[in-house]
């Protein structure tokens, strides 16, 4: 593993929690923040930092999001809790971080939605589904 590791939605809250240096950074396209929520960090005095992984709508890399994460202050040794939709974006984030110095960088798995239930929907698992606060984009 080239990244501090996974940790499921309650273990990256509680880290936020404990943690008062731990920032939570949505690596979700701006389509999908504006039209299926945001993670709301505001009961412990923080605020997600939103860096698209990759742009929409083209869906290439995002060449400056390393230059955008450190624009947000993080420093080495800090911890970065890395969410995406599904878990996939955030590892490759997360591994983008450490190979830059930074963190130790953390995904959480199942990401903001989770897979698709039997009928295709998402956000039965996840952030969401974990019942953790999150506001409409």
């Amino acid at each position: 593993m080239t990244y501090a590791g996974d940790l499921t939605p309650h273990e990256a809250w509680k880290l936020l929690e404990d943690e008062p240096g731990a920032i939570l950074v949505d690596v979700r396209t701006e389509a999908e923040w504006r039209f299926v929520g945001v993670p709301d960090a505001s009961s412990l005095d923080k605020k997600a930092a939103l860096i698209e992984w990759v742009q929409y709508p083209a869906m290439s890399r995002n060449a400056g999001f390393l230059d955008q994460l450190k624009a947000t202050g993080v420093e080495p040794g800090q911890p970065i809790v890395f969410l995406c939709r599904s878990g996939a974006r955030s590892i490759s984030a997360a591994e983008a971080a450490t190979a830059a110095g930074l963190g130790p960088a953390y995904n959480v798995l199942e990401g903001f939605e989770g897979a698709t239930d039997g009928d295709g929907h998402r956000g039965w698992q996840g952030w969401k589904g974990a019942g953790l606060p999150w506001q409409q984009g």
